[in-house]
């Protein structure tokens, strides 16, 4: 598009700069504080189109799902207040899960401000910017000639370093203000490279080594970065443990992976990480989850040495004492790594080769009567497109696909995995309408829990609306919370309070929004069930039936304690 501009509405220049900034869908519920920007939709509806959603949630978890499978901020637009107040707990998810995101909130109009008038809200005050807040940066535009100028600064701040969400209120008023502000070029982010002596540290601690252990994960790979990754462990024969809920950045048939790190983590990877002695973190934030509750890594100083790598300068150094601190993007973190040249002979050889093969055991399961998920979940990878996106929320279900599923890693495809760091129920059935529908040749597979889906379940006619066709949801229905359930029948036994659900019959929920739906209860019933959905071309539910005792229960937190203990000892 053309960087000059004749005089036109500023709702007419957002959608324009978007546009430039080489978006083509944008997610939102529309509202009366941002008709002009609507109808900029309509007047540039070959370039973009607006994804009208049933509720902000829904609208949010979308656009921080498009901006995980782009690389560039996914794109909101939500109303003032309740709309905002909605759209908040996508913004929190891209703000932990570090996706680039931006949210367009519409605002009252100038003359109106600071009288609480209808729906004001202070949005510096609500998102305002913070290590632990919502935001990486909070702007509100009153001048409509600078309203590219505000969209470029928000697509900036979004990608660089350590990626995140963005907030930009757009008052009524200035949106319906003309203006001739020209049109600014793709923003592209600027790369961090590590410095040449802090990579000569790395080999160093490598030779000194004896049981070194890779953790990567985080946002900001893409396929080469990934493929550097693959090509540095393998030359390294370094084991590779991927972060929680970012196991696509491995390809985990790799010889070298070793498994998630996480929520249900393999108790043998728990003990081999507490039990390495150098931890090299490419990526990941090394969160609690991560971490097992900082316990596999002891805050702030660890038992092990620890490099950490990470494209934000303020997450470095932010929790752990690490002996090494790399500021790097990661397009270029693994590239890095990549030129340091492996010794003739390395002496964890067999540590490598039997993480491996610790990992592969784990994938071996006992059978269950009458629904088995770890059969479901193996079915589902022998039958779908091995480019499949694969998407859940939070809820004990999720143990099954975190475990079973064998992502097959970015470089082969881009994103397969959209999951939540931020422990967000209700992200996966928005998540995967967005893969459908912006890639409509590729399957998206969701796997929900009952109480998850029916947070979001509402945008299967969103999905339905826009023709979302190679979309499968997998819901598990236990009758419960199952993640609360377990917890509380493991510290308050036999008193259950707050965790039972009614369900409706979700096969028949589904076919109301126009889907296909089936109802399973049996293992025997899924392989057939889910050949069928793949082969229809039409979005499809599969309602899964289980027994609230089914739950992928394992003593996770005693067997981090236990390995971070025999470590002590």
């Amino acid at each position: 598009m053309s960087t000059t501009a004749s005089k036109r509405l500023a709702g007419h220049a957002l959608v324009e700069a978007l546009v430039a900034q080489g978006v083509d869908t944008v997610f939102g519920v529309p509202g009366e504080s941002y008709l002009a920007v609507l109808d900029g939709f309509h007047e540039h509806r070959e370039h973009i189109r607006f994804i009208a959603c049933r509720q902000e949630g829904g609208a949010s978890f979308m656009a921080e799902a498009q901006g995980k499978l782009t690389g560039r901020p996914g794109i909101c637009f939500v109303t003032r207040g309740p709309g905002a107040t909605n759209a908040s707990i996508g913004l929190h998810t891209a703000f932990q899960d570090s996706t680039p995101m931006i949210l367009f909130i519409g605002q009252v109009a100038s003359d109106q401000r600071d009288r609480e008038a209808f729906q004001e809200v202070d949005y510096r005050q609500m998102f305002g910017p913070g290590t632990l807040g919502f935001a990486k940066w909070v702007g509100e535009v009153h001048d409509p000639d600078r309203l590219p100028e505000y969209v470029a600064r928000a697509f900036h701040t979004a990608m660089q370093g350590r990626p995140g969400p963005v907030v930009l209120a757009l008052p009524e008023d200035m949106l319906t203000q003309a203006t001739e502000a020209p049109v600014l070029p793709r923003v592209e982010p600027a790369l961090a490279w590590p410095a040449p002596g802090a990579l000569r540290e790395v080999r160093t601690m490598l030779l000194a080594a004896q049981r070194p252990f890779v953790i990567a994960g985080g946002s900001g790979w893409d396929a080469a970065s990934c493929d550097a990754l693959e090509r540095f462990a393998a030359a390294w024969q370094l084991p590779v443990g991927c972060a929680f809920r970012f196991q696509d950045t491995l390809d985990n048939r790799h010889p070298n992976y070793a498994g998630d790190v996480g929520i249900g983590i393999n108790p043998k990877l728990a003990r081999r990480i507490a039990e390495a002695d150098l931890i090299i973190a490419i990526g990941a934030r090394l969160g609690e989850m991560t971490t097992g509750g900082y316990t596999l890594l002891k805050a702030p100083r660890p038992e092990q040495k620890l490099i950490h790598v990470h494209a934000g300068a303020e997450e470095l150094g932010r929790v752990y004492a690490a002996d090494l601190l790399l500021q790097s993007s990661m397009a270029c973190a693994a590239k890095a790594l990549e030129t340091l040249s492996p010794p003739a002979s390395l002496p964890w050889s067999e540590w490598t080769s039997q993480a491996h093969a610790d990992y592969e055991a784990n994938l071996v399961h006992t059978p269950v009567e009458p629904l088995d998920m770890a059969v479901v979940i193996k079915t589902v990878q022998r039958l779908a497109p091995e480019d499949s996106v694969y998407t859940n929320g939070a809820g004990n279900y999720s143990g099954w696909l975190h475990r079973f599923c064998r992502y097959v890693g970015l470089r082969h495809h881009g994103k397969t995995q959209l999951a939540p760091t931020s422990g967000a129920m209700g992200y996966g059935v928005p998540a995967a309408v967005a893969a459908a529908l912006l890639y409509p040749d590729r399957t998206a597979i969701n796997v929900a829990g009952d109480g998850d889906f029916l947070m979001t379940g509402q945008e299967l006619a969103t999905a339905t609306q826009y023709g979302a066709g190679k979309l499968i949801s997998i819901v598990v229905d236990n009758g419960t919370y199952g993640t609360i359930r377990m917890h509380q029948e493991r510290e308050y036994p036999a008193r259950v309070s707050g965790t039972d659900l009614f369900n409706p019959d979700f096969a028949a929920l589904a076919r109301a929004y126009g889907w296909r739906a089936e109802t399973i209860t049996a293992t025997s019933q899924f392989e057939p069930a889910f050949a069928a959905a793949l082969a229809s071309g039409r979005p499809t539910l599969l309602h899964l039936k289980l027994s609230s005792d089914v739950i992928t229960s394992r003593t996770t937190l005693g067997a981090i304690r236990d390995a971070a203990q025999r470590r002590t000892n």
